[in-house]
């Protein structure tokens, strides 16, 4: 049975458009690289006939997935792999958390290697340690 061409023209879905641009950042040909700027979402939501809010679904979730940044007032951008996720303006708030929290956890386990070094010198030297 042959479908009607409005049948086979369905618009795409927010996931099908995060993946058509994942693989033009990640893909083995890649259009977009670091720093590129991503098409304007209401532009690209007119060209491919979807809502504006399909379009910033999809810049989101290639935002959480640490591909792009994005920028009000400015756009999309794909992000540098090399700095270190949640670091940038723009970032997904989950990875600006989590940086925000890894940096604690470092924090504390740098004092912690200093008392454990103080430990060591402490019973290596067979005093008592003072109050």
């Amino acid at each position: 049975m042959e479908q009607s061409p409005e049948a086979r023209q369905q618009p795409p879905t927010a996931k099908e458009i995060a993946a058509d641009f994942r693989g033009k950042i990640t893909g083995p040909n890649p259009e977009y690289g670091r720093g590129d700027q991503l098409p304007a979402a209401r532009k690209l939501a007119k060209d491919l006939g979807v809502q504006l809010m399909t379009v910033q679904s999809a810049y989101g979730q290639l935002r959480d997935e640490g591909l792009v940044l994005t920028q009000q007032g400015r756009g999309t951008f794909v992000r540098d792999p090399s700095l270190p996720l949640g670091t940038e303006p723009g970032s997904s708030p989950a990875f600006a958390a989590l940086a925000t929290e890894l940096s604690s956890i470092h924090n504390a386990l740098r004092l912690l290697g200093e008392r454990l070094d103080r430990l060591e010198r402490i019973v290596g030297n067979g005093t008592q340690p003072s109050p």
